[in-house]
């Protein structure tokens, strides 16, 4: 693995599994902040921004902030699962996190993903990501299927089988459950 290109400041918060043997955790979280370019970041602040409208009215700031950042933490373990020596970065697990819960919460409206903006969004963007070169496959991934899980605790159309209690409970447990796979990961 080189470092070779990126500054001091993208290397203190980048992941890989070098930098959690070193006992930076926090590095799980911080690697959603550094982008690998002005396109990196302005496709994933778009998604992120475009998705925050339509879920932070339905389901509050709270719940909103939980399915990202749980997200991302999937994202972030996603890529240490796949490419655990890879130096990864980006807020794209998060985003597709919110992509996938998107289309999870339109599946329990019965509504067809693909007849709205963002079914085609998230296809396009899984094709992306298979395709292209350099993209974190794991983190997307990762990313996507955290977001789903949490969706089914989020946008639970019937209040009567979660209660609000479990809405919060439940993304965190996810997210400690992550946190303690990447620990488990790297000290396996």
């Amino acid at each position: 693995m080189s470092l070779a290109g990126f500054n001091q400041t993208s290397i203190n918060f980048v992941i890989s599994r070098q930098f959690l043997e070193q006992g930076e955790w926090w590095r799980l979280v911080s690697c959603g902040f550094v982008h690998f370019g002005i396109f990196h970041i302005a496709m994933n602040m778009l998604l992120a921004f475009q998705l925050g409208q339509l879920f932070e009215q339905r389901i509050g700031s709270l719940r909103f902030g939980l399915l990202y950042v749980t997200s991302l933490l999937g994202g972030s373990v996603g890529a240490l699962l796949l490419s655990p020596d890879a130096i990864t970065g980006g807020a794209s697990g998060a985003v597709f996190g919110l992509m996938a819960a998107a289309v999870v919460g339109l599946r329990h409206d019965r509504i067809n993903p693909m007849r709205t903006g963002i079914g085609a969004t998230f296809v396009l963007n899984i094709v992306i990501t298979l395709v292209i070169p350099g993209i974190s496959v794991g983190g997307h991934f990762g990313g996507a299927i955290t977001g789903a899980i949490c969706s089914l605790f989020l946008l639970n159309p019937s209040r009567k089988i979660i209660s609000r209690l479990f809405e919060v409970i439940g993304p965190i447990a996810i997210s400690v459950g992550l946190i303690y796979l990447a620990v488990t990961f790297v000290n396996a």
